[in-house]
């Protein structure tokens, strides 16, 4: 779903292999509050190898003898990779924290504590990653390339994992919007989701294509950074515009596209033109994010790693950067080189990511 998309520095010249360990793509969630310490949720600590989510979640609700719903998570994390993540799982009335006999394949408890409340799906401020590529053919073009994303960024896509093996979440979405009754609450949200990142990923490459990335235009929505207060640019005067690009330039604001949904687009001029051009373009997909109760939202196009490092050993790169909550160490790499995925054959075997 990703691999037609446009980019922005043009094809990369390297290649290269992500994923050939398990401990070649680390994950670390960034918790953006601190535990109390106390109440009636007992959070876990872990790091997983080999597991995704949903499966360690089902496994501590079986543990603890609690219902799945009362086992919650801030972040679905890959099952190809080491992850650090939390969990927390409602126990009220239930003071022992003794987790020594806790035993689930490939995870290991890191530290557990209690907290006054669950967390919430999307409760991070993001995530740390570490990423080692192998077999790299070209480390001059990707370490060029490292520096550019490091000082302008990329395009903020939606990666591939959104979309399921083979874009099956794309296809159960139409099939929902047809009339098919899907009752699992959370595959609804994956398939509604697939959708919405799918179409604004057709926005971004539009931009990318029409040689708009950077450059703000009237009818921009733009976002502060740190937040999602948003603001329309009406008017581009000469003071105005120095103003606008210098707060672009210095990463405090950034242009924005839509994330689909009921009402109209924040959006106008010709921005506004391209995203209700999407909804006739795509009008099923529209109709049906609406019919589902969906609004309408903003999403940043440009997305910039932080405090980023690159180590180059032969043919052999690592690299470690933090992104915010919701978006993908996928989308760094796709500017970077040209990459197989060796965990792909076990996803194409039906081991689905979480």
């Amino acid at each position: 779903m990703t691999d037609t998309l446009a980019y922005l520095y043009q094809t990369p010249q390297a290649t290269g292999v992500i994923r050939e360990q398990m401990a070649d793509f680390k994950v670390f969630e960034i918790l953006p509050f601190q535990f109390s310490g106390e109440g009636e949720h007992l959070i876990l600590h872990i790091r997983k190898t080999g597991a995704n989510t949903t499966f360690v979640a089902r496994q501590l609700a079986r543990y603890f003898k609690v219902k799945d719903m009362q086992v919650s998570y801030a972040g679905l994390k890959d099952r190809n990779a080491v992850t650090e993540q939390y969990f927390s799982i409602h126990l009220p009335g239930k003071p022992n924290d003794d987790i020594s006999d806790l035993k689930i394949d490939g995870v290991e408890v890191l530290s557990h504590t209690r907290h006054n409340k669950k967390l919430k799906t999307g409760a991070l401020a993001g995530n740390r990653f570490e990423l080692t590529l192998r077999h790299v053919t070209d480390t001059d073009d990707l370490q060029k390339r490292w520096q550019q994303v490091c000082a302008t960024g990329v395009p903020n896509y939606f990666g591939e994992q959104r979309f399921g093996i083979n874009g099956n979440n794309l296809t159960k979405a139409a099939e929902m919007f047809a009339g098919a009754k899907v009752k699992d609450k959370k595959k609804r949200g994956f398939y509604l989701s697939a959708v919405r990142s799918y179409l604004f990923n057709q926005l971004v490459q539009q931009r990318i294509e029409q040689q708009g990335f950077d450059k703000v235009q009237v009818g921009d929505v733009m976002m502060m950074a740190g937040s999602q207060s948003v603001f329309l640019v009406e008017e581009l005067n000469e003071a105005l515009t120095d103003d606008i690009l210098d707060r672009f330039n210095r990463h405090d604001i950034d242009i924005t596209a839509a994330m689909w949904g009921r009402g109209e687009p924040m959006s106008s001029g010709a921005t506004g033109e391209q995203e209700r051009g999407l909804a006739e373009q795509f009008n099923d997909y529209c109709q049906g994010l609406e019919a589902f109760g969906l609004k309408q939202e903003r999403r940043r196009i440009r997305l910039m790693p932080s405090n980023p490092d690159m180590q180059i050993n032969g043919d052999t790169v690592t690299l470690t950067f933090s992104l915010p909550a919701g978006s993908f160490a996928t989308t760094i790499l796709r500017e970077l080189l040209q990459y197989r995925d060796a965990s792909e054959q076990l996803r194409n075997q039906g081991d689905s990511p979480a």
